[in-house]
């Protein structure tokens, strides 16, 4: 080898993220006898959006012991519905438990990767250095990357202006005029956590949303003395919580219209706090529940019906120095704008990153619509899975439940490629993902989230829903217990090329010789 070429660090596999999607990729690489992978975090520490959002009150909306992994069970929740500072902390113990941090390349942010069909296999480039691998297994989440609206003059504004996932916790908001721009699941954790110690709190309200009671409470110590004596009571409340999400599901994907009682649950919720008629028919949906993701609290309608806060129907449109004009023509004066306004979900932005096969991005190849194979492969980008890919979210039942499912696909995708041997890679076949999107599109017709009447941040800029699973996780998980070769082509290595001829005659019979990157059998 000449002493000027450069030897890049080649692994098996690498994973994209460590958050609960490239943690538990992490996890089940180590259970299937994988060793030789690495997890690449742009960040400084594990813990994806966990780590990012630390606003006050973030927390969860999934039941604790139902949003942690099958494989981790934590007896030591402190809540029924856990704060970010826990799940973070849970993130950390399953790292360590599980003897991830070899694998572990913090401030390595993935720049590009890109497909090489003659070796089969990706190129990765990060910040911090180059390295290839066989297998990709992108894991960085749709709730990744903040999205912030385009607002005229915002620039211009003298205030501190960040997002929730973004928190400046050196800004002091005491006494400043604040305004909270959109009411999400960030917003409406925010506005009681801020409320009290803001001098004046304007929300922004585009779209009002469906808020539920949030049955919160303290876990006893009894009942974590009794979880750790018996796991078996972890697995048992686990299982009564995923069993209650399951029967429910059938209401938002076969029965909008049975949620009508639900709706009155929520309107008791805002008739318990709210007294103000007018304020009360600002924040009363026109669209059937569950259409948006439905949201939980007890603290939310509270902290809006206080004197110092005001409720504007109407998003912000423009910004003209400390003064925000709302779209109604609304204004009010702010020191400092929070936006609540969500993330990236239909355009993942790693998508602008990732290469395929025929020189294309995924994002190119996603232009009109985000889709894959059982949630997990894209036609044209052999040997890479994304985790928590299209339409694998849920509307009311733990993510978690759906990252193990694609870790079992996952799984399985390593075990096929070993057993057919050699230099190998899968690449998804364009009519089964097409075969596959349009059963998966067709069960989304009927459901709330594409005739309850509303435009969430579920469907991408054509009006398709391509974020949430139209059914159970026990299908889901059925779905996707293994790998089915017909669905894939099967790459291999191209052929070495044939000598040069001794004869012209054989140097006619030749010319046929294929001289191809890789050969596809099926």
């Amino acid at each position: 080898m000449a002493e000027h070429e450069q030897v890049h660090e080649h692994v098996r596999v690498a994973v994209i993220g460590s958050g609960f999607g490239g943690l538990g990729a992490a996890v089940r690489l180590r259970r299937e006898g994988i060793t030789d992978f690495v997890v690449l975090e742009r960040a400084g520490s594990v813990g994806g959006t966990w780590r990012d959002n630390s606003y006050p009150g973030c927390a969860c909306d999934v039941p604790s012991h139902l949003y942690s992994f099958s494989f981790a069970p934590n007896p030591e929740w402190p809540r029924t519905f856990s704060g970010q500072e826990h799940i973070r902390a849970y993130l950390e113990h399953v790292t360590d438990t599980f003897g991830l941090r070899p694998h572990l390349r913090f401030d390595s942010e993935v720049k590009r990767m890109a497909w090489d069909t003659e070796r089969l296999r990706w190129e990765i480039e990060t910040v911090s250095g180059s390295l290839t691998a066989d297998v990709v297994v992108s894991a960085t989440g749709p709730l990744s990357d903040p999205k912030v609206p385009d607002i005229p003059g915002l620039d211009s504004f003298p205030g501190k202006v960040f997002h929730s996932a973004r928190w400046d916790h050196d800004q002091d908001l005491t006494g400043k005029r604040v305004a909270v721009i959109g009411t999400g699941a960030s917003a409406i954790q925010i506005v009681p956590a801020v409320q009290p110690k803001a001098g004046r709190l304007t929300l922004f309200q585009r779209t009002p949303a469906w808020v539920m009671p949030r049955m919160d409470r303290a876990i006893s110590g009894a009942e974590r003395a009794l979880h750790r004596a018996l796991p078996v009571t972890t697995k048992l409340r686990r299982g009564v919580l995923w069993g209650i999400r399951e029967l429910q599901v059938q209401a938002f994907t076969k029965h909008p219209d049975e949620l009508g009682f639900v709706e009155q649950i929520a309107k008791r919720n805002m008739g318990a706090a709210i007294k103000d008629p007018a304020l009360r028919a600002k924040l009363t949906p026109d669209y059937r529940i569950g259409c948006k993701r439905i949201l939980l609290s007890s603290t939310y309608y509270p902290a809006l019906a206080r004197p110092n806060v005001d409720v504007v129907a109407s998003g912000l449109c423009e910004v003209r120095g400390s003064t925000l004009v709302a779209a109604d023509g609304t204004e009010a004066e702010a020191d400092a704008i929070i936006f609540g306004t969500g993330f990236h979900v239909t355009d993942m932005p790693i998508a602008e990153r990732v290469v395929g096969a025929d020189g294309r991005t995924l994002a190119e190849a996603w232009k009109g619509g985000m889709e894959a194979l059982r949630g997990g492969s894209a036609a044209g980008f052999p040997n890479f899975m994304t985790v928590i890919g299209p339409n694998t979210g849920l509307g009311n039942s733990s993510m978690i439940l759906m990252i193990e499912s694609q870790l079992n696909y996952m799984a399985d995708y390593l075990r096929q490629l070993n057993v057919l041997g050699g230099r190998t890679a899968l690449d998804a076949r364009p009519a089964a993902v097409r075969n596959w999107n349009h059963r998966v599109q067709e069960r989304m017709k009927r459901t709330v989230w594409n005739t309850g009447g509303c435009t969430s941040w579920y469907l991408d800029a054509a009006g398709r829903n391509t974020t949430v699973w139209p059914g159970t996780t026990a299908e889901f998980r059925r779905a996707t217990r293994r790998v089915d070769l017909a669905e894939y082509e099967v790459l291999r290595p191209a052929p070495a090329p044939v000598p040069a001829p001794a004869n012209a005659a054989d140097a006619n019979a030749g010319t046929n010789a294929a001289d191809t990157s890789a050969e596809v059998s099926a």
